[in-house]
């Protein structure tokens, strides 16, 4: 484990911009395994040693994966100059340290991971790790079996042809509903290959990446910490589908 400048913990943890939180130590209000910390300077190992900022105890973390359910209207990226975006939804402690893994356009709801692991996001998104994205939308025409047969050939658009992709018809008719799986994460990728055959998405919500499922107990803007089973799935996940 390594060691941090404590001024540079305390400020992680959203107590306060470096030179707020070096007022705090400067009024001995921090205590480092029950002793005043004098020098905001001072490196500690924040897993191990036992900080406290005016008597609460800092519950420090240095890696944090939060499932989001994404509302639409809120864009997948850490600032905008036009609109809302996922980490605004999120409280300050955690909004400046994490990054969305991938991206659900702005009208597009449903599962989104945001974390500061940057290892695990990059195998998630490396379509060599071949990790599902699944998710339900809502087709304007009707969506048939030559549409399925279609998908799990491949999809050609204009600039590649996608992965084989699986396609299941919930209901068929003037507004069809649809399950769509992909192992890759292109833009507009699910609308596009739709638009193919002259179909227009017109609800899409991403349901699951990979192991990990939308906890439906989340309305949409809502979001909680993986479990550590969910992590251990995904880990797992990573792992079983890496090449020999």
């Amino acid at each position: 484990m390594k060691r941090e400048r404590l001024d540079k913990v305390l400020a992680n943890m959203g107590l306060g911009t470096r030179k707020e939180v070096k007022q705090l130590v400067k009024q001995g209000l921090v205590e480092v395994d029950g002793s005043v910390a004098t020098d905001p300077g001072m490196h500690v190992i924040p897993e191990t040693q036992e900080i406290t900022v005016e008597g609460e105890p800092l519950n420090y973390k240095r890696w944090l994966y939060i499932m989001l359910n994404k509302p639409p209207g809120v864009v997948s990226a850490t600032e905008d100059n036009l609109h809302m975006t996922v980490v605004d939804l999120l409280p300050y402690e955690w909004a400046h340290k994490v990054h969305p893994v991938g991206r659900l356009d702005i009208d597009t709801e449903g599962l989104l991971l945001l974390t500061n692991d940057g290892q695990l996001s990059h195998n998630l998104l490396s379509p060599k790790k071949k990790v599902e994205k699944e998710y339900f939308a809502r087709i304007q025409g009707r969506v048939t079996d030559q549409h399925v047969e279609a998908f799990a050939r491949g999809v050609e658009l204009e600039d590649f042809t996608t992965l084989p992709a699986k396609l299941e018809i919930l209901s068929s008719g003037d507004v069809s509903e649809v399950r769509v799986t992909i192992m890759e994460g292109k833009f507009h990728q699910v609308k596009r290959m739709f638009a193919a055959f002259g179909l227009q998405v017109v609800y899409l919500q991403r349901v699951r990446m990979g192991p990990l499922h939308l906890d439906t107990t989340l309305s949409p803007g809502e979001y909680r910490e993986l479990s550590e089973e969910e992590l251990e799935q995904l880990r797992s996940h990573i792992q079983k589908n890496s090449p020999v």
